[in-house]
This record gives C-alpha cells, structure tokens and sequence, in this order.
C-alpha cells in the first residue's frame, strides 16, 4: 500500500519528485535555471537516459554545427546530439564550478581542430592577437550569449579583410587569396602574389612581360599624399599611347604596331608602309635585311645619297690595313659576303695564289691554327720562311748547329711528318752506320726520349760504343784477360780506355755468335775435350729480377773440380804430390787414365802389369746415394787376391 502511494505522488506531483533527485546546485552561468521547476529546460524527462536540450539556448553553437563550423564539430563527430555536450560541460556541480572542461594550454591547441589551420605568417601569433571583441562584426555579436566577449573564440569570419586592412580600397574585392598567399613568411605581402596576368584584360606579352607592376599601375588620386594606393583597375591600354610617348612627335600616320612590336621597341621594321628597298641601288641582302633604318640613314632624309660602294664606306677596316696593298684595296667583299661575316669565302685555292701556298697537311689547317683569333688584333702577314716560325722544335735543338740549320724540310716534308725521309743511305753517311742486327732495329730502339731533352727523342750521341745503348749483361764488367784481348784485336783507345769490349768476343750480326773469341789467350786455354763443350757449361748463368740473367765469365773456375764432380768421393783430395784429376786423366778423354802406379807402395811389376785395374780395385761403396770404387785401402798380400796355396 505504501508504494502504491508513493506512485500515485510521483505522477501527480512530477516536479516535487525531480527536486527530490537533483544531483545538485547549477553554475553561476545556469543560476537563474536552478530549482525544481526549470529541470525541464534543459532536460527532456521521460524515463531511460537523461536527454539534454542544450543547443535550445545556445542557438549559436547550432547554427556552427548545422555549417560544420569551428571546433565543436570536430569534436563532436557525425553523431551530433545534445548528449554530447555534457562530455566537455558538466553541470550540477555547485555555484562557483566552471562547466567548462579544457585539457589543452593555448599554446598546445592545435587550431586545425576549429577548421582553419594556421599558416605562414599566421603560425605562431598568441591568440589575443585574433581574439578580441574588436574583431567582432556587430551582426555575430547578437547571437552570442555570453556578454563578456573578451571570454568567447566565436564570431570571427576567416575572411582577410575581418584581421587585416584592405590596401586596394575595394578595387580587387574581398578574395585576397586570389593574388597572395599566408605560406610564405619570409617575405612581405607585396611579395608574396601569385596573380596571374593573362586572366586579366591586358595578357602580357613581349617586353611588357618584363616590366615593373608599378611602371603601369600607378597610384590613385588622393588628397592625402602620405596613403597612397595603387591603382589596378579602369587604366586604358587600347592604344600604345595610352602608355607610351610618341618619339616621333605625330610624323607617322600609321600605328605604332606597323613598325614596331611588343618583343622590343627596337630594331624596328626595314619597311614602312609598303617601301621596298630592293628598287633602290642597294638591296637589302642577308645581313643588311634586318638592319633597321637608322644604322644607314643617319637623319630622317631618306632621300640623301647613303655610301654603299664599299663595305668600308659602312664598315670599319678590323684588318687594321693589312690587305691595303692589294689590287682591290682589300675590300670585304674579296672575302665575305652578306649573308655574314664568318666564315669568309677564302679559300685554299684562294691562298695558292699568296706567296705560300698551302701544301700536303697544311691544306688541311684551320685558318685559326696559325691566323691566332684576336679580333681586330689577327695577324694575316705572318712569318712562313722557316717551319720553326710556327711549329715547336720537337728534337729541342739538337739540329741547330751550323751543319743543319734547324731545316725541317731535310728530313720531313708537308705531306706528314712522320715517317721522315731521313734513309738508311743517309744513315751511313753519318758517323754510325748501320750494319749487321743494327739494320733490322726499329728507330725508335735507339733514339729514346730523353729527360734532358724535354721527353724529345736523342739522335746526337757522345757514347757510339755498344755500351752507349746496350745494357752490360756481364756485371761486373769482364777485366784482367780481356785487357790482353783488347789490346790483340787492336781496338780503338776509346773503347779500351772506356772499358767496353763487347768486340773481342760479339760483332753487330748476332750476340750470341762469339765464334772469333780465342780462348787460348786467356788463363785456360780450350783443349781435347773441352772444345767441344758449350760456353754455358763452363760459365753458367744465375736468374736475376726481371727474367734477367747474370752469366759469369770473370773468375770462372779453372781446376777440374770446378766444373766436375768428384767420382771418387775425396778419395785423392789428400794426395802428397797435391795435385788433382789431372794427375790420373787429362782433358783429351777421361778414360783410360794416365796414372802411374810405379808411384805407390805396390808396383806393377811381372804379370801384375797386365791385371785389369778392376780386378784388385773393386771395393765398392755408397756414397750420396751412388756406388763409388775405393782404391784406398787396398791389400798389398797375396792371399787377399789369390786365396791361401793348398798343400799336398
């Protein structure tokens, strides 16, 4: 029964029970809405959630979501409800509680959020800067609740002109943004224009695409000096007069247009009216077609004679007279023609006619290769007696001596310079003639570049001798028997003195041929055996860097066990007379030898004389690897060959 009455109090008296479930006392801003009978101005009852009617008063905030405008619909999203509201203003919280939530410092608020980023010069500007009652126009003022505009962002119009002044006075409209930009801080506004001309009336074109804005845009008139503002719309420029003086004061009927154009002012066209200049005494050909009026008549008398003969009469003389003597007086014309001044019309067959034709190579030659361009300054008359008036000496000198006179033409020619035509006949002449393997070697073997010489090759040698070009493959240089040949084969004093034989033993056919070395005149004469043997297994050669090999002739070995290998393994190193092989053998053969066994302690005597030496020397060893004879000891008794006598 009890809640059957409470129910029956709740639905007759509605608002007693709201006042009885109010969560508490409204802001300062909601005061006069406090109390239980203004619940519904701001809620809507019901049952279920309790729905918010805020956008009811605050008519302002509506009408910027309707326009999807500012910061509220950024944070509210698609779903737009009153709902929403209470997410970021919170009532019921008491009398001095400001139902606003703010999270973010205003300078961490990123201004993208409202709809209009800031920009350019814009970025960085404190929000007071913007943000001020001034800036509101009276018509937002009316639909904002709160009174004290200096504590509200809303009202401003994101139009130019609602911040800044206006310097065109109303001449362009109120798009600003169709000529400058916010992007660009760097620069000042009158910099910072991206207008583009060719949508307006006049499209630039020519020079004019060229000129100062404020060579045409002037300023308008003003009582006041000190504003001044620029004038951009209602300029004529129908006529060329409009802008420009008229330098020929009136003289000409015709619009400028029929002489003139808007690529430049000058040259102007050759032909005014329908003046054609080729009936005249002087057509206008190549080059002179495009010359403009003024360059030959000099006054505006078109009538009085102008000098045309001559180029010169026109043209000045660059040759600086170098071609006066001529039979013509050197008139440009001999050389070029109108069509332009490079490249002449002189030719080779021109220049067969001066007194140097040009020959072989020298046909060939640009004009520029000995005629050094220097403008005015070219020199035509040059110096072409001698081939050094233009070319390098490329031997440095080594032909300058009386004998030659430094004159090319002795072994080369214009055709080409290489080959020269200095022959083997020649050659022969001089003081090395060529024979032998000398004739089969290339120039160029001999005759090196030189440092000394500038890297130019030498053909002027002090030293002829072998050693002059060739290496010494015998280092240490050959001495001592080589001294007694020298002086057998009667060798020039030079050679002798300077130590370099290389003829005792070579001659210019091959090196390798030593045929006409005599042996016998040295410490070791070649006889028997060994004059059959080759050099290299006496002197034998050792490999050096490069492939190189050293042969060794001084202080080759002369005894036996020099070159041979001892058979007897040191057997008779000792032997009490000192001597070596050749106290058994000699050089003509090794074998029988010639030793005498009456010398020893057995002597060969009776029947012993005819025993075969291997019959008692037959002790055999190894030594080294090899089976060597021992000859010592060997026994002396009889029993040890022939055995115990038997008895009977």
């Amino acid at each position: 029964m009890a809640v059957t009455k409470l129910l029956l109090a709740l639905c007759v008296f509605p608002a007693l029970a709201v006042a009885q479930f109010s969560p508490g006392a409204l802001s300062k801003a909601h005061a006069k809405l406090d109390g239980p009978t203004h619940c519904t101005s701001c809620h809507i009852g019901g049952g279920g959630e309790h729905k918010l009617k805020c956008t009811g008063c605050h008519a302002e905030i509506k009408q910027r979501l309707t326009a999807n405008q500012g910061l509220h619909p950024s944070l509210m999203g698609q779903t737009r409800r009153d709902d929403q509201c209470g997410k970021c203003h919170s009532e019921h919280n008491g009398e001095k509680f400001v139902p606003i939530r703010w999270d973010v410092s205003l300078e961490d608020f990123d201004h993208r959020k409202t709809g209009y980023p800031l920009e350019g010069g814009h970025n960085g500007l404190k929000c007071d800067r913007c943000h001020t009652p001034d800036r509101i126009p009276p018509a937002a003022r009316k639909g904002i609740l709160m009174k004290d505009l200096r504590r509200t962002y809303l009202g401003l119009s994101t139009a130019c002109a609602a911040c800044h002044e206006d310097k065109h006075k109303g001449q362009l409209g109120d798009k600003c943004e169709r000529c400058h930009t916010v992007a660009n801080t760097a620069a000042k506004w009158k910099d910072i224009t991206r207008f583009d001309h060719s949508t307006a009336k006049y499209k630039l074109a020519g020079a004019h695409a060229k000129v100062e804005c404020a060579k045409c845009h002037g300023a308008l008139p003003s009582p006041n000096a000190a504003s001044k503002v620029v004038r951009y719309t209602g300029i004529p420029f129908a006529q060329c007069a409009d802008c420009h003086k008229d330098p020929h004061r009136g003289s000409f009927a015709a619009g400028c247009n029929s002489c003139h154009n808007e690529a430049a002012w000058k040259p102007a066209r050759n032909t005014v009216s329908s003046f054609d200049h080729s009936k005249t005494k002087f057509p206008l050909l190549g080059k002179h077609a495009p010359a403009t009026c003024d360059k030959c008549h000099k006054t505006s008398d078109f009538k009085a004679p102008v000098a045309h003969v001559q180029c010169k009469a026109c043209h000045q003389d660059i040759h600086g007279g170098q071609f006066a003597a001529r039979a013509d007086s050197g008139d440009c014309a001999s050389c070029h023609t109108a069509d332009g001044w490079k490249s002449a019309t002189y030719t080779v067959s021109s220049h067969a006619k001066s007194l140097y034709p040009l020959l072989g190579k020298h046909a060939a030659v640009a004009c520029d290769k000995c005629h050094l361009p220097a403008r005015a300054a070219t020199l035509y008359k040059v110096r072409y007696q001698e081939c050094l008036d233009c070319h390098r000496d490329p031997h440095a000198g080594q032909f300058a001596d009386a004998e030659h006179g430094n004159r090319c033409e002795s072994c080369h020619t214009v055709d080409r310079f290489q080959p020269a035509k200095f022959t083997l006949s020649r050659h022969n002449q001089t003081r090395f003639p060529l024979e032998g393997g000398h004739l089969a070697i290339a120039c160029g073997d001999c005759h090196r570049k030189q440092p000394e010489l500038h890297n130019a090759e030498a053909y002027k040698f002090t030293d002829l001798t072998c050693a002059g070009c060739h290496l010494d493959p015998h280092q240490p240089k050959v001495r001592g028997t080589d001294d007694r040949l020298v002086s057998s084969v009667k060798l020039v004093a030079a050679k002798a003195s300077a130590g370099t034989a290389c003829e005792v033993c070579h001659n210019s056919r091959t090196w390798r041929q030593v045929a006409s070395f005599d042996h016998s005149k040295t410490r070791f004469a070649l006889t028997g055996a060994h004059r059959g043997a080759a050099c290299e297994e006496c002197h034998r050669s050792t490999a050096l860097s490069l492939g190189a090999r050293k042969v060794v002739f001084q202080g080759a070995p002369l005894a036996c066990i020099g070159c041979h290998e001892d058979v007897h393994a040191g057997q008779f190193a000792a032997m009490a007379d000192g001597q070596g092989c050749e106290s058994c053998h000699d050089n003509l053969k090794w074998k029988p030898g010639k030793f005498d066994h009456q010398r020893t302690s057995f002597s060969l005597a009776g029947a012993h004389h005819r025993v075969p030496c291997k019959d008692c020397h037959n002790t055999r060893k190894e030594v080294n690897g090899r089976m060597v004879v021992f000859y010592t000891p060997t026994p002396k008794d009889c029993v040890s060959c022939h055995g115990p006598k038997l008895k009977n």
